[in-house]
């Protein structure tokens, strides 16, 4: 029997509208879909993936066309159309399907190539799998694979090194202007998602305190907890300027907030300690001429997406590298897969030559029991010796990348001649 097919099936952000990802998202968790796939006689091992942007299962079979169209049917049957099921489900075998999740679990599928959150997502995936035992010897090693070869691009590349959020781009740049982050005091003007994701980046590199300024000082309070913060009023955004290093404005305001002349009364009591602004509001809520005085910094959303649009081209350049480094990791893998096919074959070989070089040596010098123990290890040397010469050929038959023939063919010429598809392959066969 032939070494069983890898298939991989999946819809994500690239090739399917969301309304049809929404309809395929696995909101119920993956235990309810891994049991039903269970049921599939056809298919052997698998493993399930659901994020915002895909759903993909893996896994292996013999009959690769009917597995597809159970699995398809089982998971997605009663969610889309056939019509749709065809327009909208890739479908990778075998090495493309090795390929491709080597791709996403590098992030090179991702809608924001170099993105780190997706490994986290393949590996919470698997771990739901090996708790219901779903996965086996293949899948295992190819999942593990698809972790190391992720760990080995972010390690050779710096394909997360640049900033290609707004949230993280703001980021970025206090870091170019203060160095380390750590013993930072930052400040959030209004309460816009963006500015809660800069503040979420900045607390981890490591800022000091967060101060959360609000026209509802209710929700200030709100928003300081989450971050172990404090809260202020709006009203006192001008003397909190005196205790921060950092401000994130990002109200609803149609007016501007702070003023050119605001900014330099505080910055004389200051003594011109820096001051880092990131207006993402639109309107702006923060005066233009601040850039103007010494030692401030002033970025708007146009700004943060220059640097984001330059991070992105240099991801780009990353992800060249990344794509050496997935097809050296494939070829690996592919040939790992070519081994195991084999290996059945050449484990039965081996141990069909040992018995019957075994069975010759006991039959002429008699049982190895009886005699002293350095005539049997001497014997066994020899029957090593006897045994490795013997499997040479075969061996190198089987391993020979420059053969003519295909390996399923040298994999049946071997067991041919040396009958090991035999029922009653006895002594006297081989002798």
């Amino acid at each position: 029997m032939s070494r069983d097919a890898i298939v991989l099936l999946g819809v994500n952000h690239k090739k399917t509208p969301l309304a049809v990802r929404e309809k395929l998202a696995l909101s119920a968790g993956y235990e309810e879909p891994l049991r039903a796939l269970g049921q599939l006689n056809l298919i052997r091992e698998y493993y399930l993936l659901s994020t915002c942007n895909r759903v993909e299962v893996l896994f292996t079979c013999q009959h690769v066309e009917q597995a597809q169209q159970l699995v398809m049917a089982t998971l997605f049957g009663s969610s889309i159309t056939g019509d749709e099921l065809a327009r909208y489900v890739y479908r990778y075998e075998n090495i493309e399907a090795v390929e491709h999740l080597f791709l996403v679990a590098a992030s090179l599928d991702s809608m924001i190539v170099g993105e780190a959150q997706i490994l986290g997502q393949l590996k919470e995936a698997y771990r739901h799998a090996a708790r219901m035992k779903t996965t086996g010897f293949v899948l295992n090693k190819l999942l593990h694979k698809s972790f190391s070869v992720a760990k080995r691009v972010r390690t050779e590349t710096r394909i997360g090194a640049h900033a290609v959020s707004i949230s993280y781009a703001a980021v970025e740049l206090a870091r170019k202007i203060f160095g380390e982050l750590a013993g930072k005091k930052v400040m959030l003007v209004g309460a816009g998602e963006m500015a809660e994701l800069a503040a979420e980046h900045l607390v981890g590199q490591g800022v000091e305190e967060v101060v959360v300024a609000n026209r509802t000082l209710q929700r200030a309070v709100n928003l300081a907890r989450c971050y172990n913060g404090r809260a202020v009023s709006l009203e006192e955004l001008v003397c909190q300027l005196l205790h921060v290093d950092i401000i994130i404005s990002s109200t609803g305001s149609p007016d501007l907030i702070l003023t050119k002349a605001d900014v330099r009364s505080v910055m004389r009591e200051r003594r011109n300690r820096p001051l880092f602004f990131i207006d993402i509001a639109v309107p702006r809520d923060l005066d233009p001429a601040i850039n103007t005085l010494d030692n401030v910094y002033l970025y708007d959303v146009d700004d943060l997406m220059h640097v984001v649009e330059m991070n992105k081209t240099e991801r780009d350049k990353e992800a060249i590298k990344a794509q050496r480094i997935i097809a050296e990791e494939k070829l690996k893998f592919d040939k790992w897969l070519t081994n195991i096919e084999s290996t059945p074959t050449i484990v039965q070989l081996r141990s069909t030559i040992e018995q019957h070089i075994r069975y010759e040596v006991e039959k002429t010098m008699g049982r190895m029991e009886d005699m002293d123990a350095s005539t049997q290890q001497s014997l066994e040397k020899m029957i090593g010796a006897i045994t490795g010469k013997v499997l040479y050929p075969p061996l190198h038959f089987l391993k020979s990348e420059s053969h003519r023939s295909n390996l399923p063919e040298r994999i049946k010429t071997v067991r041919e001649l040396f009958l090991l598809d035999r029922q009653n392959n006895d002594d006297q066969e081989m002798s």
